[in-house]
């Protein structure tokens, strides 16, 4: 359900793990893609549950956060070291080893479990975003208007950066007051056409 919605519901858009793995697009997902996709959920759950993720990560521009990493390392690290164990007990036949290969193993399927349920929260609270379940997005939407400066007021108002010191200012001193009109540096109205100037 979670990688139909992320290709909007468009399975004509439907690769195998999302185009991530080798076999993508090799399956024969075109004709038939629902079918691809139960298989691939049923034969391959970890693949399909982390393609979605990458696919939307792609899609949202969005990174893994640490606490994400530290999480999903110490699943990989529990894997791992169940894997481990259970070639010691292999080699060795030690049975002592086996059990703790076998507790590790249900351990590490126990975080595997809490953390892919995890993710796929993660999937459907993302997706339901980008389809304004959540009503409209504020990064997305347009900008709040902007007033320009004009002459009836003596300050314009405040809008974007904070107000910057003059130049040559010392630090901490309030700015010059600013005067109604234009600025001294530009002539007046009243002084155009300049004197001796004829048409």
């Amino acid at each position: 359900m979670l990688r139909k919605r992320a290709l909007y519901n468009d399975m004509s858009r439907y690769v195998c793990c999302a185009g991530y793995l080798p076999c993508s697009g090799k399956c024969g997902e075109s004709k038939c893609p629902e079918l691809c996709l139960g298989t691939e959920v049923v034969c391959c759950f970890c693949n399909s549950v982390a393609s979605t993720r990458f696919l939307l990560q792609d899609e949202f521009n969005i990174q893994t956060t640490q606490c994400d990493n530290c999480i999903i390392g110490f699943m990989f690290c529990l894997q791992q070291l169940a894997c481990i164990c259970s070639l010691v007990a292999c080699i060795t036949g030690n049975d002592e080893i086996g059990d703790l290969a076998q507790m590790l193993s249900c351990l590490s399927d126990l975080v595997y479990c809490s953390v892919c349920a995890c993710i796929q929260t993660q999937h459907k609270v993302e997706m339901d975003k980008r389809d304004g379940k959540f009503g409209p997005q504020p990064a997305m939407a347009v900008p709040s208007v902007q007033q320009m400066s004009r002459f009836d007021q003596p300050i314009p108002p405040h809008a974007g950066y904070a107000p910057q010191q003059a130049y040559g200012q010392p630090y901490g001193y309030p700015p010059p007051p600013q005067t109604q009109g234009y600025p001294p540096a530009y002539p007046q109205p009243h002084a155009y056409p300049p004197h001796g100037y004829s048409r």
